[in-house]
């Protein structure tokens, strides 16, 4: 299965091993409301730190994505981790509510700094044949990492939150090295001809494409859906009289699964089209998750999870394969901050909203929502098909055309 991956380029295996690196210290984030418990912080002054940091991820990844294209994806990353590595230090010893929250702003800002110029280096290095096999690597390191810092995080607390912090910055210092003495500079290539430069250096050739701006909102509907599980999954467990433990093997679980599926989801799936498979995933995912609301058991519930899981394996790194692939050239990095500022803004309203709609109109109204707007953005999706399509091959025909050698 892993033959999937063979013959990828130096560069997705670099970033793909400094995601690993990155992900096993991807602790402080986790246990943040337990150290700021430690720390003497309210529950009623949680919620400011904890929106201070989500806030940060609504203004990072459009920065990265900005300085990707117009500075180059290699200093960008580097200055991401190094913020993060400093954000962490900034955090432990923040004195009072006002600087927690300013350093847990620096310190999303900074760490999704990283992901839009990562995901534009991986485009440009390899063919475009090879981009969903190559994001679904990535995104897997990703998962490979956080299950490790899952079950590390809870030994390191026991011992001591200042490990946490510790490993953390380490690994982003280490990851920082790695992409600084081994990765390419990355200036992402230059626009060619007459409509050289036509988008300008901002984000205005995002969001003056109709293409882009109709899958943003149907991406985020699904990436909200996916994110019902940090807060509602473990709400559901609890109001079914069920322990803390449960939901730690829930999590567990799903680790687990993508773990083991997504190589082999990769490696069956790869003859199939994109557009198809990211529809049936998607699909999976909004169906297991909104199965939370009939579950009542241990068994019943991983079930779900084995079903959304599935879903997510599927998927692995389809969203960001689909955005380069309508991309022009000296954009990526912009087109993949744009994405993952919308996942900012649909984890924000799934951990806010999604909350409040099961507190207030009750668990069945939230489930219930959840799939049919599930169902209806991936079905939505696929009915862009043949404008994808079209706008791909228009990208490549332009490709080819600029790189023609010039007659006389």
């Amino acid at each position: 299965m892993l033959s999937t991956f063979s013959g990828l380029p130096r560069t997705a295996w670099i970033v793909f091993a400094g995601t690993i690196v990155n992900r096993l210290g991807f602790m402080v984030t986790p246990f943040l409301v337990y150290y700021l418990g430690s720390r003497g912080i309210s529950t009623s002054d949680v919620p400011y730190v904890l929106g201070a940091l989500g806030a940060g991820n609504l203004v990072g990844p459009l920065l990265g994505g900005f300085l990707a294209d117009r500075s180059g994806r290699r200093a960008t990353m580097v200055i991401g981790l190094v913020g993060v590595a400093a954000s962490h230090g900034l955090l432990f010893v923040a004195p009072n509510l006002l600087s927690l929250m300013l350093t847990a702003a620096l310190l999303s800002v900074t760490g999704s700094l990283v992901g839009p110029a990562a995901s534009a280096l991986v485009a440009d290095a390899v063919d475009k044949d090879r981009r969903r096999a190559a994001f679904s690597l990535v995104h897997w390191a990703v998962n490979i990492g956080t299950a490790g810092a899952g079950m590390l995080g809870g030994f390191l607390a026991t011992k001591g939150y200042w490990l946490l912090f510790t490993v953390d910055a380490a690994t982003s210092l280490v990851y920082a090295v790695i992409a600084a003495t081994m990765l390419p500079r990355g200036t992402g290539p230059k626009a060619a001809g007459p409509k050289a430069g036509a988008g300008g250096a901002g984000y205005g050739v995002v969001y003056r494409d109709r293409l882009m701006r109709g899958l943003l909102p149907l991406f985020a509907v699904s990436v909200a859906i996916y994110c019902l599980i940090e807060a509602s999954l473990p709400l559901a467990i609890r109001d079914d009289g069920l322990s803390p433990t449960v939901l730690g093997m829930m999590f567990a679980l799903n680790a687990a699964l993508v773990v083991i599926l997504q190589p082999i989801a990769t490696a069956v799936l790869a003859d199939v089209k994109p557009l198809p498979v990211y529809v049936s995933a998607s699909v999976l995912v909004a169906l297991g998750v909104a199965l939370t609301g009939v579950a009542d058991s241990p068994w019943a519930y991983a079930g779900t999870v084995a079903l959304w899981s599935l879903g997510e394996a599927s998927l692995g790194g389809l969203h960001s394969s689909i955005i380069q692939s309508i991309a022009p050239e000296d954009a990526r990095a912009r087109y993949q901050g744009a994405f993952q500022w919308a996942c900012g803004i649909a984890r924000f309203t799934a951990l806010t909203a999604g909350t409040a709609v099961y507190a207030h109109a009750g668990p069945s109204v939230l489930w219930w929502i959840a799939a049919v707007a599930g169902v209806g953005a991936s079905l939505t999706v696929g009915a862009l098909g043949p404008m994808i399509n079209r706008r791909h091959i228009a990208i490549e025909q332009a490709a080819a055309s600029d790189s023609a050698p010039v007659a006389g």
